[in-house]
């Protein structure tokens, strides 16, 4: 399959002929305005008795690069720096926290421990330090800065790069033969009991983030980890599953608990309001040094266990409960504003972060990455026009590269979204969104991510992840030539095996 690539679109008129061929509707700018002529992206945002800034979001990113006991390393501080650096005053969780060492997904994401309370405090203010360098000594009065807590469910990986060692909520029919889990290993279920220990668990997490001067924690339920694989708990016995209020239970006992402990601060939920079955490549179509292109796994005549989709046929974006769980998390439960996603990147990555170079070990897109986008977008629409009240932060923009601004500005200012995050595009340019606030030319440094996705192969190879190909931190790094080598002996087996 042959797509477009943005990077050779000249001209606005071009990108939205492309998008008018895909039978894509979306809104687009004729050009990005400064903060200085009225960008609807300079406006602030009120989020409770909060201002925030302006409408541009950095989203949670995964270095995999803080030290083995959990605390940042000096990538870690780099990539928060450019955060602040970034001119985007929400900055939503910075980084994903784990609440234990059970629950990280690799061995060198940050966790919690009373030994790495002070290391983060540190953390947070490097970003608020070089915010203020950067914008002003004044800056940070209304730069919200919250850390995201999560627990990786499915996906743990506390001490080694190569095991997993799942806790789950659930067995699942494609993800547990998809990830190696035996259908009849009850070890790796979470009990009742254990939901309570990790909910104090969170709570310990929320009340060292308020300590140190976060003022929100995101209690993460997104791409596939613990507390997004509750909400499609269909079958789980007992309290924690079964109907919505079941398969919400943890989710919503952690946040009141979070709440009666920490009461200053805020709280957010990034959370995946669709999910698919898992993807796996075309078997029939891999060769030649790469993997064919996605296909879905098989669910004909199961009642297929996803959040926010048909369970007859998983494929079709069903908005009833997700609509239902943030406005009752919002009234009941005090939610102060919403990350939506969608999917995960474990097992559907096409869905969740669109691509034209997908990771080495992936499957190639079945679609236009512009569908999955613009798929993303017009979800996130639909819940605004039900939840008209409720601050959204969006997902899926760094794909539009050069027309980025165009889109982020014309769906703020339609009123699709409150504010517009970003995640790989920070990596490589983190100082974009300042610059188009500025009335720079945001294209001159020709930073802009092009979604090559070593910032995703590198960690799937036990690698720290980082922009390789434009940030010459990364491309002049050791561990540049280790990503060279895995995508090499990658092509060369895809190559040579017999299909």
């Amino acid at each position: 399959m042959t797509y477009q690539r943005i990077g050779a679109i000249k001209t606005v008129a071009e990108f939205r002929e492309l998008l008018d061929g895909l039978g894509l509707e979306l809104p687009v700018d004729d050009h990005p305005l400064s903060a200085v002529e009225g960008s609807p992206l300079a406006q602030p945002l009120q989020v409770d008795d909060f201002t925030v800034g302006n409408r541009w979001c950095v989203h949670p990113m995964e270095g995999w690069d803080g030290t083995t006991d959990g605390q940042p390393s000096e990538h870690t501080i780099r990539r928060w720096q450019h955060f602040g650096q970034s001119g985007c005053k929400l900055i939503w969780g910075g980084e994903a926290f784990a609440v234990t060492h059970e629950g990280r997904a690799n061995p060198n994401q940050l966790c919690y421990s009373k030994e790495n309370v002070e290391s983060m405090r540190q953390l947070l203010h490097t970003l608020e330090d070089a915010h203020r360098e950067r914008f002003g000594a004044n800056a940070t009065d209304d730069l919200l800065v919250g850390l995201q807590l999560t627990h990786s469910g499915r996906f743990c990986r506390p001490n080694s790069k190569t095991q997993l060692e799942p806790r789950i909520a659930y067995h699942h029919p494609l993800l547990d033969p998809k990830f190696g889990i035996e259908p009849a290993d009850d070890s790796v279920l979470l009990t009742d009991d254990d939901l309570k220990h990790l909910t104090d668990a969170y709570v310990d997490s929320a009340r060292m983030a308020r300590d140190v001067g976060f003022r929100f924690v995101d209690v993460k339920a997104c791409h596939g980890y613990l507390m997004h694989e509750f909400l499609s708990a269909f079958d789980r016995p007992g309290p924690y599953g079964g109907d919505i209020l079941g398969r919400t239970r943890f989710l919503r006992e952690t946040i009141d608990a979070v709440r009666s402990e920490c009461p200053e601060l805020m709280i957010g939920v990034r959370l995946s309001v669709f999910d698919r079955p898992p993807y796996h490549p075309d078997p029939a179509l891999t060769g030649g040094g790469k993997f064919g292109p996605g296909i879905p796994g098989e669910t004909t005549g199961l009642d297929y266990p996803g959040f926010g989709c048909l369970r007859n046929n998983p494929l079709i974006i069903d908005l009833t409960e997700p609509i239902r769980v943030i406005r009752m998390l919002a009234d009941e439960h005090g939610v102060s504003l919403f990350n939506i996603s969608c999917g995960s990147p474990y097992y559907n990555p096409h869905i969740q972060r669109p691509a034209f170079y997908p990771p080495s070990d992936g499957y190639q897109p079945p679609e236009d990455p512009l569908i999955g986008c613009v798929r993303q977008i017009n979800t996130v629409n639909d819940l605004k026009q039900a939840l008209p009240d409720i601050p959204l932060v969006g997902t899926a923009y760094s794909y539009f590269q050069e027309y980025l601004p165009h889109v982020a500005q014309a769906v703020v200012r339609a009123g699709w979204v409150d504010s517009v995050g970003i995640g790989r595009l920070v990596l490589s340019d983190w100082e974009l969104p300042a610059k188009v606030l500025a009335g720079d030319d945001y294209r001159a440094a020709k930073k802009i991510c092009r979604t090559f996705s070593d910032c995703t192969t590198a960690p799937r190879n036990g690698i720290i992840s980082g922009c390789f190909p434009l940030d010459e931190y990364y491309k002049d790094s050791p561990e540049a030539e280790q990503l060279k080598q895995a995508k090499a002996s990658l092509r060369e087996k895809l190559s040579t095996d017999v299909r």
